[in-house]
C-alpha cells in the first residue's frame, strides 16, 4: 500500500490534500484495495453546495461491497470529478491522481488538525 506523505487521512479511508485553501478529496489505496473492482460511483453533491466535515460525498460500489464516502473538511464544493462516474475503475488504478472525487474551498483549515498523517494512517491500517 502507498500513503503519500503530503496527504491527510481519515479513519474512514478518505484522503485530503489542501493547496491554497482548496481541498482535493479521494479514497485511499487501502480503500480501493479493500473494495476490489469499483464498478459504480454516485455523487450526492453538486458544485456550489455548502458541506460540513462528515457529510456524505456519495457512494462507491464494487463487485464486493458498497461504501459511503465522507468529506474530511467543511467548505463549498468547487468541482466534482465526473470522470470517475464515467470510468469508475480509475479509482482502482489511480486513487491519488486521476481518481480524486471532489474539490472544496475549505472554510476552516483547523479541521485538518484532527486528521491522520501518513505514518499514523499506515499504522492504523496495519492494526485492522
Amino acid at each position: 500500500m502507498k500513503y503519500p506523505q503530503e496527504l491527510k487521512y481519515l479513519s474512514t479511508d478518505e484522503w485530503v490534500k489542501v493547496e491554497d485553501g482548496i481541498a482535493t478529496i479521494g479514497i485511499t489505496d487501502y480503500a480501493q484495495d479493500a473494495l476490489s473492482d469499483v464498478v459504480y460511483v454516485e455523487f450526492e453533491i453538486d458544485p456550489d453546495d455548502e458541506v460540513s466535515a462528515g457529510d456524505s460525498i456519495g457512494t462507491i460500489e464494487s463487485v464486493k461491497a458498497a461504501a459511503e464516502v465522507h468529506f474530511p473538511v467543511s467548505g463549498t464544493v468547487l468541482e466534482v470529478n465526473e470522470e470517475v462516474v464515467d470510468t469508475p475503475e480509475i479509482l482502482n488504478q489511480e486513487p491519488y491522481e486521476g481518481g480524486w472525487l471532489v474539490k472544496v474551498q475549505v472554510s476552516d483549515e483547523s479541521e485538518l488538525d484532527a486528521l491522520m498523517d501518513a505514518a499514523a494512517y499506515e499504522a492504523y491500517c496495519q492494526d485492522r
